[in-house]
């Protein structure tokens, strides 16, 4: 975290030698002409992602927009871990990045200057975490037995989204993406560390499609002795507050 504010702070002093300006020929005066914005993520912040952003304008209100994003392991926002008939785990705590390219619009007739105002866009979304899935499995016979996988999910969504940017100050604004409707494909896998028996992997299939945030998707898991990886397509949605710096 310190790192990442550390970036942010000495990229905002960098660009302050790097001011875009223009020449009016009209009033022989030069004006700012803003058409590059760094950004750090700040809703997300209490889920322990750390995501940094640079957009750049493009051409008759059209910008570019790349994000890259660290999730670490803290953060006020967690999974619980399975809690089946016979499978129980701990919490579950995941780490990994994600890479957003954007497109966006700027609606020209809310702007305040550039980079500013009302906007709608498109997005592709690309996220690789892991795990570790730590617990216990009782079969029928009561034999328990060790559970311990290197779990991962990878996640590519494409989707739409609209927003508003708050100019605050001659330099910086304030993000507020509204919605980010889309689809995603999902793909999780496992990495077995521990002999288990194959009825595990159905009771395993079972636990996850109940789960209490997996079960909202409709997913349909197929974990087997063989195959330790599961896809499915399901939608996803984003949102955020940013605050950016213009130069």
């Amino acid at each position: 975290m310190k790192t990442l504010l550390a970036t942010f702070i000495s990229v905002i002093c960098f660009c302050q030698f790097a001011q875009a300006q223009e020449f009016d020929y009209d009033t022989g005066k030069t004006y700012s002409n803003y058409k590059n914005e760094v950004s750090l993520e700040v809703l997300q912040l209490i889920n322990g992602l750390y995501q940094l952003s640079y957009e750049r304008y493009i051409w008759n209100n059209f910008t570019a927009n790349l994000g890259v994003g660290y999730k670490g392991k803290e953060g006020l926002v967690k999974f619980s871990g399975l809690d089946g008939d016979h499978i129980k785990t701990d919490e579950i705590f995941y780490t990994g990045f994600q890479i957003i390219p954007e497109i966006r619009y700027y609606l020209k007739s809310t702007a305040r200057k550039p980079l500013s105002g009302f906007y709608f866009g498109a997005y592709l979304k690309y996220s690789n975490y892991n795990s570790d899935l730590n617990g216990t499995y009782i079969d029928r016979t009561n034999t328990s037995y060790d559970v311990e996988f290197d779990m991962g999910t990878t996640i590519t969504s494409v989707g739409l989204m609209f927003g508003y940017k708050l100019p605050i100050s001659k330099h910086f604004n304030i993000d507020f993406m509204i919605a980010g409707p889309g689809s995603g494909n999902y793909k999780f896998r496992f990495e077995n560390k521990r002999d288990l028996p194959d009825e595990f992997y159905d009771d395993l299939n079972n636990t996850l499609e109940n789960h209490s945030i997996l079960d909202i998707i409709n997913s349909d898991f197929k974990f087997s002795q063989v195959n330790r990886s599961s896809k499915f397509s399901a939608l996803s949605f984003r949102y955020g507050i940013a605050i950016g710096y213009t130069f």
